[in-house]
C-alpha cells in the first residue's frame, strides 16, 4: 500500500478543507433524523468522487460504494461508519463557526466525523489502484438516540454488498490530541434504560399517616438501587445504574399518589445486563412493598449491545496508529459506559472502532462530550483521515482466519 508518511502527508495537505466542512457543519447542526443538509453535502462530494451513492437510507443516511482495482484473491467489503447528527443542546462556547441555530449544537464531535468521513473518501478514491475490494461508506443519522443503526439495517445498509468487515472511530475530548484509543473486546457499553411507577396513596402532607408516601418509597427505592453494583455485581466486572429523572408531585403540603424514576444500565457483557434488570425489579418491587407503595417496573426495547472490537481487526489498526503517533501515544484500555448503535454494524461484521484524542489542555479544550461549551483540537482531523484510510486499506488487504 502507500507508505504511511505519505499517506500523513497527504491527509496533512487536505487540512484546510477539513477544516472548513467541519466549520461550516458546526454551524448547521442538524438533530437525528433532520440531517437533510448534512447528508447533501455528503452525497454531492462522494458523486463527485465517483463513488455509487444511495441517499435516503435509514431516512437520512447515505451510502457510497467504490470498489478498488487492485487485483486481489479474496476480496472482501469493508464497511466505514461515520455518524452526522447534532445535539438538542444551546451552545454556549464564543468561537467564530458557532451554531448559527438556537438549541442545536455539534457537543460530540459528529460535524468532524462526518469531515474526516468525507476526507477518507477522497483519499480512498485518489488510490484506488493501491487496494482490492469494496469500501462500503456509511454517514448515519440518528446515532444520539440510538436508532440510526437500526433505520439504516432496516433499509438494506447490510446488504447489495454485504460488509465483511467494519471500520469507525470517534474523536474523543477528553483526551490528549494525538492519543488514540485501541481496546480488544469491549471498548463502549451495552446500554438499556427503564422507567419505575411507585404508586401510594395520595393525602395531606400534615396527615402522611393516612396516605401512602411514593416519594418517600421512591426516594428508598433511589438508595437502594445504588447497592445493585456495589453488592450483586462480581467485582472483577463493570456495570452502572443511574437514576436520571424523578417526578412526582405538585404541591408542598400534598402526598401525591404516584412517582416516577427513569434511568439508564449500562454493562460490557450480556449476562452483567441481564443481572441489573432482574436487580432492578426486584429491588423496586420489594422496596416498595415494605413501605405500603407499589413499583411497577418496564425496560425499554430501545438500547444497544456492548460496542466490541474484534481482536484481529483491532491489531491492524493499533499497529497503524502506532506506526503513526508512536508507542507511547497508543493505549489498548480504553473503555468507556459511553454506548454506540455503531455496534449494530459490529455485530454483523468483525470490525474496530478506534478512538482518537481531541483535547488540548494548552488551549482549554477540556470540556467533555455533550457539554454546551464541548470543543476539539482540529488537528484531531488530518491525523484521523490518515489513521482510518491506512487501516481500511490494511483491512481490506489483510489475510485473517
Amino acid at each position: 500500500m502507500i507508505p504511511l508518511p505519505q499517506l500523513r502527508e497527504e491527509a496533512e495537505a487536505m487540512r484546510d478543507r477539513l477544516v472548513a466542512v467541519r466549520r461550516d457543519l458546526h454551524r448547521h447542526p442538524e438533530l437525528a433524523f433532520q440531517e437533510v443538509r448534512t447528508a447533501g453535502i455528503v452525497a454531492e462530494r462522494l458523486s463527485e468522487l465517483g463513488y455509487e451513492v444511495q441517499t435516503g437510507v435509514g431516512k437520512t443516511g447515505v451510502v457510497g460504494v467504490l470498489e478498488g482495482i487492485k487485483p486481489t484473491e479474496a476480496p472482501v467489503t469493508l464497511l466505514l461508519r461515520f455518524d452526522m447528527d447534532a445535539l438538542p443542546i444551546h451552545e454556549q462556547a464564543e468561537v467564530p463557526f458557532k451554531s448559527l441555530y438556537e438549541g442545536k449544537m455539534h457537543a460530540c464531535g459528529h460535524d468532524a466525523h462526518t469531515s474526516i468521513g468525507l476526507g477518507v473518501a477522497e483519499l480512498m478514491a485518489r488510490h484506488r489502484d493501491l487496494w482490492g475490494g469494496v469500501a462500503k461508506f456509511v454517514f448515519q443519522p440518528a446515532e444520539e438516540v440510538v436508532s440510526g443503526a437500526l433505520a439504516m439495517i432496516r433499509d438494506g445498509v447490510l446488504e447489495n454488498p454485504k460488509p465483511d468487515r467494519a471500520l469507525s472511530m470517534h474523536v474523543w475530548a477528553t483526551e490528549e490530541v494525538g492519543v488514540v484509543g485501541m481496546t480488544d473486546g469491549p471498548t463502549m457499553a451495552a446500554s438499556g434504560a427503564y422507567r419505575i411507577v411507585v404508586r401510594g396513596r395520595g393525602s395531606h402532607g400534615a396527615s402522611p399517616h393516612l396516605g401512602a408516601d411514593p416519594i418517600v418509597a421512591a426516594a428508598h427505592i433511589v438508595a437502594a438501587l445504588q447497592t445493585i453494583v456495589a453488592r450483586n455485581v462480581d467485582p472483577l466486572e463493570q456495570g452502572v445504574v443511574t437514576v436520571g429523572s424523578i417526578h412526582g408531585g405538585t404541591a408542598p403540603n400534598i402526598i401525591p399518589d404516584a412517582v416516577e424514576l427513569q434511568g439508564t444500565i449500562r454493562a460490557f457483557k450480556d449476562e452483567v445486563m441481564a443481572l441489573l434488570r432482574t436487580r432492578i425489579e426486584s429491588v423496586a418491587i420489594n422496596v416498595a412493598s415494605g413501605l405500603g407503595t407499589e413499583a411497577a417496573v418496564t425496560f425499554s426495547e430501545a438500547g444497544t449491545p456492548a460496542t466490541v472490537n474484534d481482536p484481529a481487526m483491532a491489531q491492524i489498526v493499533r499497529e497503524t496508529a502506532i506506526e503513526l503517533v508512536g508507542p507511547d501515544r497508543v493505549r489498548s484500555d480504553h473503555r468507556t459506559m459511553g454506548a454506540e448503535d455503531c455496534s449494530f454494524f459490529l455485530q454483523a461484521a468483525p470490525g474496530a472502532y478506534v478512538f482518537v484524542g481531541a483535547g488540548n489542555k494548552a488551549k482549554g479544550f477540556t470540556e467533555p462530550h455533550h457539554s454546551p461549551r464541548f470543543q476539539i483540537d482540529e488537528d484531531v482531523l488530518p491525523l484521523s483521515v490518515a489513521l482510518v484510510t491506512a487501516s481500511a486499506m490494511r483491512m481490506l488487504e489483510a489475510q485473517v482466519q
